[in-house]
């Protein structure tokens, strides 16, 4: 595939460093985000006329292994076919093999990343925090029970984002995203280690281990802090993780109802409750009364 050239058309505005194959999406040089692997920029889509993230993922490191290749690139289009208002919208999917970049189109949220926003609004109600909650809950709610069922496996405050206009959140970052069979059990080792569940270094997990991660985000939206800030180096978070050694953050817990909720998330695998479970829990019960009023008035 050729490689893109810039639009520099529009002599009076901001010219494109790169343009898709089908001409529609235009990528700025404005980095909005990086990882490992990936890169995001502020992006626009002519044919709508709204502004877009351009996502790109490096295939540099995978060139040796064209299986992996394709599977990433499979994934990453099932990610186009997915519809949840709590799940980040994914537009165009593009293999440039020139550069040996991934490419795809995804929504922008007004507000940047979750921990970002919980950083810079400090005091946030319990109610609004169960809001949050109860959203990222119902998006993975959406991936477990999709068919094939879809784990994250890399759940964390950072790639969950916000429409802080509307108090809404969404789920994104579903590049390391894995399908998995009527079994729902994965092997390979993927993710963020202060957010990774136990079983997820076995090799051998289940769409549970998003749980796990959610239960990490909830108590860093409570706390303000990055379960298990306390070690200095990702060796001693996997001894602790991996024997069971909660996160000093969840003692400076003092509410009671969240920590017991907390603790339900993050508990041994058997114990752990699926999501449509959670959503039951009495911790939402407030929240659900208010949707039942909300629509019975709606009837009235």
């Amino acid at each position: 595939m050729p490689a893109a050239r810039p639009n520099t058309s529009d002599r009076d505005g901001e010219p494109f460093v790169e343009v898709d194959p089908t001409g529609r999406f235009g990528r700025y040089d404005d980095l909005l985000g990086a990882g490992a692997v990936k890169k995001v920029y502020r992006a626009f889509d002519q044919e709508e006329g709204i502004e877009v993230a351009w996502n790109q993922v490096r295939l540099r490191n995978f060139m040796e292994d064209p299986i992996l290749i394709n599977r990433l690139q499979s994934e990453v289009k099932l990610l186009r076919s997915l519809k949840n208002k709590y799940i980040i919208v994914c537009y165009s999917v593009w293999l440039d093999e020139d550069k040996g970049k991934l490419n795809f189109i995804t929504e922008v949220c007004t507000s940047g990343n979750l921990r970002n926003y919980r950083k810079k609004h400090r005091h946030v109600s319990l109610k609004a925090l169960k809001k949050w909650s109860k959203q990222v809950l119902e998006g993975l709610e959406y991936l477990h029970t999709h068919d094939p069922c879809i784990i994250h496996r890399d759940l964390n405050c950072s790639n969950i984002f916000v429409n802080g206009n509307i108090g809404q959140v969404k789920i994104g970052d579903l590049g390391f995203a894995t399908m998995v069979g009527k079994s729902h059990a994965a092997h390979s080792v993927i993710g963020t280690p202060e957010y990774m569940a136990p079983e997820l270094y076995e090799e051998d997990y289940t769409e549970l281990a998003d749980i796990y991660s959610f239960g990490m985000c909830l108590l860093e939206m409570v706390t303000t802090e990055i379960p298990y800030s306390e070690c200095d180096s990702v060796v001693k978070i996997y001894k602790k993780v991996t024997s069971g050694v909660k996160p000093q953050a969840l003692n400076k817990i003092a509410n009671p109802e969240v920590k017991v909720f907390i603790e339900k998330c993050i508990a041994e695998p058997k114990a752990r409750p699926s999501a449509s479970e959670l959503l039951k829990d009495p911790f939402f019960f407030e929240l659900n009364n208010d949707d039942e009023s909300e629509s019975s008035d709606a009837y009235a």
